[in-house]
Parts: structure tokens; C-alpha cells; sequence
């Protein structure tokens, strides 16, 4: 017997639940236009899922599991330093990153909380989205 094609509705890729009255966390993207987007979210609301929920260019091309760089962020704020360090599969996926800065991190990585309140990221001019094609011999 066959498979049945099935996919699941867009509205519930990057849902996000609305956040308590008095909890809520503002964090600002800067698109690639420069175009300031500011969102008031959730603790525990990751940049990529943000980013796509208020469809934003933010590709993540790996959905979020730490296994590409397309959600590459640059923090813009002082925040840097409250985000917890990056482990070595987002440093490694960094390394992978166009327009890599000192204050890179990995939307998908990136998740919100009181010391983050007030976070400003810029989205890159591009990103970089490596395939298993790309590393075929020609």
C-alpha cells in the first residue's frame, strides 16, 4: 500500500501563545531594509519561531534544530552577554554563517526571558543555506 501525502496547517508551524498580561518581553528585529519590527512576546519564545510567527525573512531552514545557519541573528543591544554562551553545534553552524559578527547567535538558539527584555537583533544581508549538493564533486 501507498502512503498518503499529509502536511500539517501553516498556522501551526512557529505558533506562539500570546504572553501574560505584565510577562510580556519586547524584542525588536531590524530587517534587511532596516525597518525596525518590534513584538511583544513570551518567555521561552525562541527569535526563529518570532521571527516566522510575524513572517518575517527568517528562512531556518533546518526548522529550528540547530543544523544550519539561516536564522542567523546579529544582536544589536547590549544583551549579548545575558544570552547564555553558545554551545559547539551553534558555533559550529555559526562558522557556517555570512556576515558572521562578534555578537552572532542562532535565532533558534536565542530564547527570550526578563534578561533579554528589550532585545535588538538585525537580520544579514543573506544568509548561507549549505546543502549535501553543494559538495558534490564536479
Amino acid at each position: 500500500s501507498r502512503r498518503t501525502f499529509s502536511s500539517t496547517p501553516s498556522p501551526q508551524h512557529a505558533h506562539l501563545d500570546p504572553p501574560k498580561p505584565g510577562e510580556e518581553r519586547k524584542v525588536t528585529f531590524i530587517d534587511k531594509e532596516g525597518v525596525e519590527h518590534v513584538f511583544h512576546v513570551a518567555d521561552g519564545d525562541n527569535l526563529l519561531d518570532i521571527a516566522q510567527f510575524n513572517d518575517l525573512d527568517m528562512e531556518g531552514a533546518c526548522g529550528g534544530s540547530c543544523a544550519c545557519s539561516t536564522c542567523h541573528v546579529i544582536v544589536e543591544s547590549d544583551h549579548y552577554d545575558a544570552i547564555p554562551e553558545p554551545d559547539d553545534d551553534e558555533n559550529d553552524m555559526l562558522d557556517l554563517a555570512f556576515g558572521l559578527t562578534e555578537t552572532s547567535r542562532l535565532g533558534c538558539q536565542v530564547k527570550m526571558g526578563p534578561e533579554l527584555d528589550g532585545l535588538v537583533v538585525k537580520l544579514p544581508s543573506m544568509t548561507r543555506n549549505m546543502q549535501a549538493s553543494d559538495f558534490k564533486e564536479r
